[in-house]
């Protein structure tokens, strides 16, 4: 077992969630503010590591994920932008997280949504508030 960090599909309601094989959920969770987040063609995010004094704490979830689901499942499904490496915790820890590969750093579709501070909260944002009717 390996504690990931999700802050995309992965995540509790997210559409590759079923894909973690029910992995035990850790907690939430926020990276140092080391790294930039991106919207890939608003399909999916992807974290970048930021160059000092420009990164923020991104928003997550860590989970407890068997080695054998992430390489069978959830890794097959990722995006090819997207690789597994290290991320720094905001508790001190790490964990294995999905980051933008070096080499798709100039892709035309990446959006800086880093303000949003997380995807669900750029979501939302895009989504704007909830407007009811009234007669």
């Amino acid at each position: 077992m390996v504690h990931m960090f999700l802050n995309g599909g992965g995540m509790k309601g997210g559409n590759l969630h079923h894909l973690i094989g029910g992995a035990p959920f850790v907690g939430p969770a926020k990276t140092l503010p080391l790294y930039r987040l991106h919207s890939v063609g608003d399909d999916h995010p992807a974290l970048q590591a930021a160059p000092e004094g420009e990164g923020a704490s991104i928003e997550g979830e860590l989970y407890d994920i068997d080695l054998a689901v992430l390489r069978t499942s959830l890794l097959p499904a990722e995006p090819a932008d997207l690789e597994l490496g290290v991320v720094g915790l905001d508790d001190g820890t790490e964990a294995l997280g999905m980051r933008l590969r070096d080499d798709c750093a100039d892709l035309p579709e990446l959006v800086d949504i880093t303000d949003h501070g997380s995807w669900r909260a750029y979501n939302a944002a895009k989504s704007g508030p909830d407007v009811t009717a009234s007669d």
